[in-house]
């Protein structure tokens, strides 16, 4: 199932009426999201910083990435939305064009005295997307499904390619990491519907099949991490 495809979009335009559709077809393979990868923290982490921090990821499919990160100790919020393109090609019907440069990516803000930057960053690697796909994500395919870190400074940057090279070296995974790095020149929120859509729609197929695994996985591989209640949208205290 392509999330470009008729059926993506039908699923799109229920959730807006409010009528999430149960019966899309799903691909035949036997395995569900991709599997999660233990690998080793970063070698390199930021610094304890005072206030609130930003992280902005990009990983596939928004709804599974945000509700990964919702699940996670130390983040305040994590919104759907999209990062790479001009602010008025942000939207949904636009990006999923894959001519917009945009990906659809999360923005995480967190309290670095309870998660790092470098935390977020393994629990991005590990669980929440397959950092060895180039331009796709599981059924999704396309610039916009890209694998991309947007950082928002030198020491973000600093981080982020440091640990990349750490994971290559280190030979965690079958193919080498095609994740992209990039300065961020701007995040805006995806359209409403898109939020918080993993709790909200848990037995929609899409997400059953490939997002609620990724859930588990962080349970079980970041249980200091994990939390069972999620942090949504409709009801964090810090707005981004």
């Amino acid at each position: 199932m392509n999330r470009n495809s008729f059926s993506r979009h039908a699923l799109a335009a229920a959730a807006v009426a409010g009528t999430i559709a149960l019966s899309c077809l799903l691909p035949g393979s036997s395995r569900a999201a991709e599997d999660a990868v233990i690998i080793p923290p970063p070698a390199l982490d930021a610094k304890t910083a005072p206030g609130i921090q930003t992280a902005v990821v990009a990983g596939g499919c928004f709804w599974g990435v945000q509700g990964v990160f919702q699940h996670t100790a130390g983040v305040l919020n994590a919104v759907s939305g999209y990062a790479g393109g001009a602010r008025e090609s942000a939207t949904y019907d636009k990006v999923s064009t894959g001519t917009t440069g945009h990906a659809e990516s999360v923005e995480i803000k967190f309290d670095p005295k309870r998660i790092s930057y470098g935390k977020i960053l393994q629990i991005f690697f590990s669980v929440a997307h397959d950092p060895t796909q180039l331009d796709r994500q599981g059924p999704d395919s396309g610039p916009q499904y890209r694998s991309e870190i947007f950082t928002l400074n030198d020491e973000q940057k600093e981080i982020t390619d440091a640990y990349i090279a750490q994971l290559n070296a280190a030979g965690v995974y079958k193919k080498p990491i095609v994740t992209r790095v990039a300065a961020l020149k701007g995040f805006f929120p995806a359209e409403s519907y898109h939020q918080d859509y993993l709790t909200l729609h848990p037995s929609q197929p899409y997400i059953a099949y490939y997002d609620i695994p990724k859930i588990r996985n962080l349970k079980k591989i970041f249980a200091d991490s994990y939390v069972e209640k999620p942090t949504l949208v409709s009801s964090a205290k810090i707005t981004n």
